[in-house]
């Protein structure tokens, strides 16, 4: 009789084999039964360790779809990627709240001088020349200032298509 033709709950553990026969089973469980349930727990565990290892090389954006479109990775191939793949993701989480925290401070300013502006203008402190005013990453900036700037390149363009 092989192992495969025998009838085994591999739900069951080792503990059962002694209970069967403690309980008033008639006969321990023979050897014969013994290995057969021992190897299909052993290939039930090697069942979960294969399932558990195609789970993670499809959770791995490098190695997805290896099985249609690339040769067969290695576990060790795919535990490797997989750790790489980890650690770049922390390293674009760290990036990322990096710049999450430099842009609320950058929005903190600008609801500053918004309140600032508000209070201004509510208070009708604000004299026309200074309404024209507005903020570019932290410093004022006025219209009169951009004008300016626009004829400064202008004036360089015309420089350097007449030479």
């Amino acid at each position: 009789m092989s192992d495969e033709d025998r009838d085994v709950d591999i739900e069951s553990d080792e503990e059962d084999d002694e209970l069967g026969a403690e309980a008033g089973g008639s006969q321990p469980y023979s050897q014969a039964d013994k290995r057969a349930h021992h190897n299909a727990l052993e290939r039930k565990r090697r069942d979960h360790i294969k399932d558990s290892f195609h789970s993670l090389r499809d959770s791995v954006p490098d190695l997805q779809g290896e099985k249609v479109n690339r040769p067969k990775v290695s576990r060790a191939q795919i535990l490797k990627r997989a750790a790489e793949y980890i650690q770049s993701m922390r390293e674009k989480n760290t990036t990322h709240q990096k710049d999450i925290e430099s842009m609320k401070k950058a929005n903190e300013q600008i609801e500053s001088q918004i309140r600032m502006l508000e209070k201004y203008s509510a208070t009708s402190k604000f004299s026309a020349s200074t309404q024209s005013q507005f903020y570019a990453n932290g410093q004022a900036v006025s219209e009169s200032s951009e004008e300016e700037e626009a004829n400064h390149a202008r004036r360089k363009r015309l420089k350097t298509e007449d030479s």
